[in-house]
């Protein structure tokens, strides 16, 4: 008889670390962007966050004990780690009712429907953000003023702008680079700070949690088509500088896309997917409908996984 070529379900992670560690350490990360957050929109913030996380931990184990019926899985933080991620992609004014309900399509539909953790293909964050955002557009738009900013995105604030044909310099004008890089912007509490990002983002590599590969290929590809954009039409399209640390790029880039059950098996699909990824985003956040575009760049390209994976590992044989 042949031998047999078997390959268990991702994630594929080739560490004598276990899930527990590699999330406590995603944890860890992401405690300076909260830190941030807390200080720009207040303890709002840590009710949004509680709540989610909460929720995420009570839907995953009430599906693994009446439904599924198999061994509880949330001591390995993974459905902590979607809680604290979802939340950080909602307002921090956002009604908890639908913190409650984006938890619930978060874990019900987006991770135990396909099975749990390493079976899902889609990021279970994200697919709870983006139901909220298409059934509650207002309630997810609807961000708390800033500084004694208006309460739009920097994006949105941009896209409506120019829609009403201001120029680039008009828009840059209004816009503070250190504001985005620190944090003192509107929009979802997670994202807006995008030194604190890169700083978890330093440390999950430090870890050796993550490669550089996703978010170089991400932000990279970001920087590259809004620069060529910007070069062409300088007033017309806005700088690659305010891409980057406007809207959800870094936790994007950073912390979703580089999730293992994801992302592609190899460091070569890596940048292949990263690069999809940043640029539908860029497509999106230009000529789309909606100022940002990571959220369903990283859904996108969350389909096509397989179909890296197997151009990277060739065709099954029998």
């Amino acid at each position: 008889m042949a031998n047999k070529l078997i390959i268990s379900q991702s994630p594929h992670v080739f560490t004598p670390r276990g899930t527990t560690s590699i999330m406590g350490d995603v944890l860890i990360a992401l405690l300076p962007a909260l830190a941030v957050s807390v200080w720009v929109f207040g303890w709002q913030v840590l009710a949004v966050t509680v709540v989610s996380v909460a929720c995420c931990v009570v839907f995953e184990w009430l599906i693994q004990r009446y439904l599924i019926k198999g061994p509880a899985t949330i001591g390995n933080l993974s459905a902590v780690v979607t809680g604290v991620l979802l939340a950080f992609n909602l307002p921090s004014s956002i009604p908890l009712w639908l913190v409650i309900l984006g938890s619930f399509v978060a874990i019900a539909i987006g991770k135990m429907t396909f099975g749990g953790l390493g079976k899902n293909p889609f990021n279970p964050a994200l697919v709870g953000r983006v139901f909220l955002l298409i059934a509650y557009p207002v309630q997810m738009t609807s961000f708390p003023p800033v500084d004694g900013m208006t309460g739009a995105t920097p994006l949105a604030l941009a896209k409506e702008a120019l829609k009403g044909g201001c120029s680039v310099s008009d828009v840059m004008a209004q816009l503070n680079m250190n504001d985005l890089l620190l944090g003192l912007k509107s929009g979802s509490f997670g994202e807006v700070a995008a030194l604190a990002l890169i700083l978890g983002g330093l440390y999950l590599l430090a870890r050796k949690v993550i490669t550089w590969h996703i978010p170089v290929a991400v932000l990279g590809t970001m920087a590259a088509f809004s620069a060529i954009l910007w070069f062409v039409a300088p007033d017309t399209y806005l700088s690659p500088a305010v891409h980057l640390l406007t809207g959800g790029a870094m936790l994007g880039a950073i912390f979703m896309a580089t999730d293992y059950s994801t992302s592609p098996m190899s460091r070569r699909g890596g940048l292949i997917f990263g690069a999809g990824i940043g640029l539908i985003t860029i497509i999106i956040r230009v000529w789309g409908a909606y100022p940002e575009g990571m959220s369903f760049a990283i859904l996108i390209m969350n389909a096509l996984v397989p179909l890296i994976n197997r151009i990277k590992f060739g065709r099954a044989t029998r």
